[in-house]
């Protein structure tokens, strides 16, 4: 064993594990839950397992001398100097200075494969997050979905999965219809009609703007004079409650109707305006924030291609579809919902619900073996009926995976979308940087609600973390630059040997740091929690600052240099490749 990583440990308790029942000692039914972990405390050596404990019961035997049969047991090993069993009957490793400090040759030979533990094994994986409706711009909320989804893309990248990353572009339905109206009126006031925007429309400015813009772009091509649009259309009348709420729908339901027929073929072509004027505004948000998808896919495409036809009649031919009042509902109460769902309304036109399982199918259809998708916090109540989709269709539900995001609060404020004055991810980037905005989101786990510290992120200070780690990496690359205006030399041969004569007690915590980084990228790998590495590169930036400030690096004396300055640019290399896997930079100067 040339480093000191659990699953060589592991590996080791394995052999133990078969021989002990090879001997009759502990029953082959044994569970087999070999747990090795880093320990905290040095005293109590570099590893410790509690498997006696465990194995004590079905063994029959105290956990102390159950774990001396262990140890007595335990396969040769040069890297292990010293074996102790402790307390209740923990089993601590000591391992030799070679092994401790042969990481740091690791990262520095090849630092993208020490971070990349093969956990995925190819296993085909589409991602999809984002996916905001084309109605408006990105919010805060949709930040941290594009954060995380595309952190947690590279994160399986790295860690051996196949990942296809997709958008799903909501361009059918009536959210795009409402869109259309609602530029369509814009687009009447631009030529020159007094106007009310409907309270159930969308009112921002970006639509006020589409609407000029599509009037600069097409003059009084699709005019018809404002009294003519609401001619014979329901009340859209104020207040609030259920009934008054309907009201308004019924209005907005005429409306569209009304320019529809008003506006004939050139109804599409005002919607797409508009549709497309915010998918080119989410893109460039998305691509100022480091956020890539492999393929947009477009919703209307499932009707074109007659995909969801297709999964309905495939859901019929296995039982699964009721006809009800004039409606076509799936049976998702058989299969682990609260009720069934409508798949096909009264008047012939199909549910959110119908694309979203045709969609589904499709990505079944397409090969990919785990499916994940970003949803917001308020879709909760979604996944249940979706999988039971799934499982209706292909019986392979257990294959689909929802990570709900939290909401997000800003220490400046909320945001609130129907009322035109939220905020919009652009403006959170403009306030508090790229770097700052994605690392935050990141932060904490997904499930967690998050405040957004703006001041914070903006700080320059050692409480800011995004700062606090990329001023490591800058501290090595501005050390680096000083050792050649310096004329001093670095030899990493030298130093990898001189590591283990450094004085300073606190570079062992440095190499255990950088041993226990590809560990910490496949557990966020397997648990789907970028926000795991924040913990990790925090710690790791923590023990470099403290190191390092108490330990000059640029000495004349060369075992002291090489030595150290091997470590720094170690930890230098994992500081950026951690930073890279969540999407922020790592620059040379600050």
């Amino acid at each position: 064993m040339t480093v000191p990583t659990k699953d060589a440990l592991q590996a080791l308790l394995e052999a133990t594990f078969d021989n002990l029942i090879a001997q009759g000692v502990i029953p082959e039914d044994a569970p087999r839950r070999i747990q090795v972990d880093r320990t905290r405390d040095k005293s109590h050596g570099d590893f410790a397992t509690n498997l006696a404990m465990i194995l004590a019961k079905p063994a029959g035997k105290k956990p102390r001398d159950l774990a001396q049969l262990i140890v007595d047991h335990l396969p040769q090993n040069d890297a292990i100097t010293q074996v102790d069993i402790a307390g209740p009957g923990f089993i601590n490793f000591f391992m030799n200075d070679a092994t401790r400090f042969a990481v740091v040759e690791q990262v520095l030979s090849d630092t993208e494969a020490f971070c990349s533990p093969n956990v995925g094994q190819g296993e085909k994986v589409l991602l999809e997050y984002v996916s905001a409706n084309p109605t408006g711009p990105m919010h805060v909320g949709h930040g941290r979905g594009a954060a995380y989804g595309s952190a947690l893309a590279n994160l399986l990248r790295v860690t051996g999965y196949a990942v296809h990353r997709e958008y799903y572009i909501n361009d059918a339905g009536r959210q795009a219809d409402v869109l259309a109206v609602s530029v369509y009126l814009r687009y009447l006031e631009a030529c020159g009609e007094s106007v009310t925007i409907p309270s159930r429309a969308y009112p921002g400015e970006y639509v006020q703007e589409c609407g000029s813009n599509l009037f600069n772009a097409v003059s009084k091509q699709y005019f018809h004079p404002y009294s003519t649009v609401l001619a014979g259309l329901p009340e859209d009348p104020d207040g609030e409650g259920d009934a008054i709420k309907m009201a308004k729908e019924r209005h907005l339901d005429a409306l569209i109707d009304k320019v529809r027929n008003l506006l004939g073929d050139g109804y599409r072509a005002v919607q797409d305006f508009g549709l497309n004027a915010q998918l080119d505004a989410i893109r460039a948000t998305l691509k100022a924030f480091n956020v890539e998808f492999d393929q947009w896919f477009s919703e209307r495409t499932l009707e074109q291609t007659g995909a969801i036809e297709k999964a309905i009649e495939r859901l019929r031919e296995r039982g699964h579809v009721y006809e009800q009042d004039g409606a076509i509902w799936l049976r998702t109460s058989e299969l682990g919902d609260e009720k069934d769902r409508v798949l096909i309304r009264d008047n012939g036109l199909h549910t959110y619900f119908a694309a979203d399982v045709a969609y589904h199918l499709d990505k079944l259809d397409r090969g990919f073996e785990n499916l994940i998708d970003v949803w917001g916090a308020d879709h909760h109540g979604y996944i249940a009926r979706v999988k039971a989709a799934i499982e209706a269709l292909t019986g392979k539900g257990d294959l689909f995976h929802v990570a709900l995001i939290q909401f997000v609060t800003l220490s400046s404020g909320r945001m609130g979308k129907r009322s035109g004055n939220f905020v919009t991810l652009s403006q959170l980037i403009e306030e508090a940087g790229n770097d700052a905005t994605r690392f935050f989101y990141l932060t904490r786990s997904p499930e967690q609600h998050l405040e957004f510290d703006i001041d914070l992120a903006r700080s320059q200070t050692a409480d800011n973390p995004v700062f606090y780690l990329q001023y490591a990496h800058a501290r090595v690359c501005s050390m680096m630059r000083e050792l050649e205006e310096r004329n001093l030399s670095y030899d990493q041969s030298a130093g990898l040997a001189a590591l283990p004569e450094l004085p300073e007690s606190n570079i062992e915590d440095l190499a255990k740091r950088l041993a226990a980084w590809p560990e910490a990228v496949a557990n966020a790998a397997r648990n789907r929690a970028p926000h795991q590495l924040t913990y990790a590169l925090r710690d790791l930036a923590q023990d470099f600052h403290t190191w390092y400030n108490g330990n000059k690096v640029l000495v004349e004396d060369d075992t002291l240099r090489n030595g150290r300055m091997a470590m720094a640019i170690a930890v230098k290399n994992v500081i950026a490749n951690g930073l890279s896997l969540l999407g922020v930079s790592a620059p040379e100067k600050m």
